[in-house]
């Protein structure tokens, strides 16, 4: 695990992961508090649409730096997906709070006097049950769908998983505001110091993204059960289970990877 940290590719990962986020819980929420008719099914496209367009555009940005899960869920699947290390997924949901916390900060002073809003989730109607209920599969289809979209695995064409993710904001906004991503709900909490039925955002898309991972790795596109070199993975990330090598922050001329 030190030895991960020791490597350039990390932190700029985890940069990537700050950034990425950062952009996303702006562009999200300055689309769903700067309109005035947000009682009109319009706004419920429009937001749908900008979270939706910018994690395409994230995607395509940041990808082949981080994975670009901009997304606390999304991270625990992949670790329980035995896809990245233990610590990664540690530094990588920091860093996502962190992007969260600077996104809506930037939203709060950007915006309009006459709008007292910062996009905060909360329940629409809805109990804590059904909210957690909702939150847990509508992450669970999310979590699938990004494991399944960047399966290595796969052959042809396998589409574009964030703009068929723009269903579940569909669905969901009138709900819980649709949350589906604990960071995006944390940072607007954070900043706005409102953290009423907050666990319900952080409880539903955790377990949401832990089953998928179980659902996808063990039943439906199993990978094997082969422990010790999940262990690896865990331990040292994927590099340790393919033999990659990646020079350490001292240079290339330093003391060589182990695997």
């Amino acid at each position: 695990m030190v030895r991960e940290l020791k490597t350039l590719s990390f932190w700029r990962a985890v940069l990537a992961e700050v950034f990425g986020t950062m952009l996303l819980v702006f562009s999200g929420i300055s689309a769903s508090i700067g309109n005035g008719n947000s009682s009109y099914p319009d706004q419920e496209v429009k937001v749908a649409l900008a979270f939706g367009l910018a994690i395409a555009v994230l995607s395509q940005s940041i990808t082949h730096v981080s994975g670009a899960h901009l997304n606390p869920a999304v991270s625990l699947g992949m670790l329980v997906s035995c896809q990245i290390s233990v610590v990664r997924a540690m530094f990588y949901i920091v860093a996502q709070m962190l992007g969260a916390v600077l996104g809506s900060g930037v939203v709060l002073g950007v915006r309009p006097e006459a709008v007292d809003s910062l996009g905060l989730n909360k329940l629409n109607g809805v109990s804590l049950g059904q909210a957690f209920g909702i939150e847990f599969l509508l992450t669970l289809q999310m979590v699938l769908c990004f494991l399944a979209t960047s399966d290595q695995r796969r052959q042809g064409v396998v589409g574009s998983g964030p703009l068929q993710w723009v269903s579940l904001w569909f669905w969901d906004i009138s709900f819980t505001g649709c949350g589906i991503n604990p960071a995006r709900s944390f940072g607007p909490a954070l900043v706005t110091l409102k953290f009423e039925n907050h666990w319900v955002f952080w409880a539903g898309p955790l377990c949401g993204g832990a089953v998928a991972a179980v659902l996808y790795d063990f039943l439906l596109s199993p990978r094997g059960a082969d422990f010790t070199a999940r262990l690896k993975v865990w331990c040292h990330g994927l590099e340790a289970l393919v033999g990659e090598s990646e020079p350490l922050l001292e240079g290339e001329g330093g003391e060589s990877a182990q695997k």
